[in-house]
């Protein structure tokens, strides 16, 4: 069994290797290839969103209104409102946070126990004052500073896939940028307010609930500043 360990450790660092290294060579001679237009709900990954709502309650209905129950406005509205509407999604993340903590702990005991008398027995071997003679110290001093500075400025359209049962909208917004045989993708998708959507059919990133906002991509750049597969696995396996 022992024996078989190494072997099978090198043979999962083959695969690994054999995978990236096929990926590579299949986009030999020409830049990273971009993903095709598609139907972001047939992804593999897609999953329905569920979120907790309130009971339904039916408009009440008026006779000779011209009020239609449930419109937000007297005029058609060219804002986004069913599935399939397009939306522009502006992302402007700007953070900064500075977190300082220092810390600063000691301590010291000693025990002295002994046996003036065991027994009756008084005997020179077991010496009364010295049968049991602990002491111990400690002490602990920490010092951490987290310094973070990140600023994130980007504009999208996304797609309305989804209209929950309270009325707010499922968006989901994906970009691809090809420069310089180095792809950039973007991507955003979360929850928002019908209330929340602009005059201009624009919603902004705090607005949207349960949002997830992810900026990479891949290329010969991407490729240089990423660890092999084999040094990732023996970074996470070696202690030391």
């Amino acid at each position: 069994m022992k024996n078989r360990l190494p072997g099978a450790f090198l043979i999962g660092l083959m695969g690994l290797s054999g995978c990236s290294g096929l990926a590579d060579m299949s986009e030999m001679g020409h830049p990273p290839r971009m993903t095709r237009t598609s139907d972001p709900t047939q992804a593999p990954e897609y999953r329905p969103v569920t979120m907790p709502m309130p009971p339904l309650q039916p408009p009440p209905t008026e006779v000779g209104s011209l009020w239609r129950p449930g419109s937000r406005a007297f005029f058609k509205d060219q804002r986004a409102s069913q599935v399939g509407d397009l939306i522009k999604i502006s992302v402007v993340i700007a953070d900064n946070a500075a977190v300082t903590n220092n810390t600063s702990a000691s301590g010291s005991g000693s025990e002295n126990f002994g046996i003036p008398s065991l027994f009756g027995f008084q005997g020179k071997a077991l010496s009364s004052s010295s049968a049991l003679d602990t002491s111990s110290s400690s002490a602990n001093t920490a010092t951490g500073t987290i310094s973070r500075n990140e600023t994130v400025t980007l504009s999208l359209a996304g797609t309305i896939t989804q209209v929950l049962p309270n009325g707010n909208f499922v968006v989901v917004a994906r970009q691809e940028v090809r420069v310089n045989g180095e792809l950039r993708q973007l991507m955003v998708s979360g929850v928002v307010r019908p209330q929340d959507i602009t005059e201009d059919n624009t919603v902004t990133h705090d607005r949207i609930a349960e949002a997830r906002i992810s900026y990479g991509g891949r290329g010969q750049l991407s490729k240089l500043q990423t660890p092999r597969y084999g040094q990732q696995v023996l970074d996470s396996v070696l202690p030391f």
